[in-house]
C-alpha cells in the first residue's frame, strides 16, 4: 500500500448514521447445515429430540420428518449476520431483546438470510457520548418465508468528535 493510499476500516453504525424506517440487507446469507444444528444444540445442553433424533423425528407430525433448526442458532444467526454492517466496533452493549417468534422451520440445507430495521434511537440520558438504538432482525428463508423475528435494544456510540 502506498503512503497516499486512504485506509478503509469496516465498522458499524455510528448513532448518528442509523435511519428510523431504514431496512438494511444483510449479505451473504448463510446456508445452515445439519453440523450446524448439532453442535450448537449440544454445546448448549438443549437435549430436545426434535434437533437432535433423526428417527424420532422422522415419526413426529407436522415437519415431513425433518429435524428442525434449533431456534436459538436460528436467532443468533440473523443477529450474526448483522453485525459487520451495523454493530462492528460500535456497538457498546446489548440491552436486551423482546418479541421474539420463529413463525416458521428452519430445516439443514435452507440458507437463512437477515435484514434489519431500525425502529427508533435516542441519546442515552445517563451515558454520554452514546444512544439507544432499537432495532427489528427478520430472518427469511431462500423462499423469502419468514423464520425468524426479534426486536432488539442495543447501546451505541456516537460518533466521535473531528479535531
Amino acid at each position: 500500500m502506498t503512503g497516499d493510499a486512504k485506509r478503509i476500516t469496516q465498522r458499524g453504525l455510528w448513532f448518528e448514521e442509523f435511519e428510523i424506517g431504514a431496512v438494511y440487507a444483510h449479505s451473504p446469507g448463510r446456508t445452515v447445515t445439519e453440523a450446524d444444528n448439532v453442535l450448537f444444540t449440544t454445546l448448549t445442553m438443549n437435549t430436545q429430540a426434535l434437533h437432535l433424533d433423526a428417527a424420532w423425528s422422522a415419526e413426529q407430525p407436522g415437519f415431513g420428518g425433518q429435524r428442525l433448526i434449533n431456534s436459538m442458532f436460528t436467532l443468533s444467526t440473523i443477529v450474526g449476520l448483522s453485525v459487520s454492517q451495523l454493530t462492528q466496533g460500535t456497538l457498546v452493549a446489548n440491552l436486551g431483546f423482546s418479541d421474539i417468534a420463529f413463525p416458521s422451520p428452519l430445516f439443514a440445507g435452507d440458507t437463512l438470510y437477515a435484514e434489519t430495521e431500525c425502529t427508533g434511537k435516542r441519546a442515552s440520558s445517563s451515558r454520554p457520548g452514546e444512544g439507544i438504538v432499537n432495532i427489528t432482525h427478520i430472518g427469511r428463508n431462500q423462499d423469502g418465508v419468514i423464520v425468524a423475528k426479534a426486536s432488539r435494544a442495543t447501546l451505541v456510540r456516537l460518533a466521535p468528535e473531528e479535531n
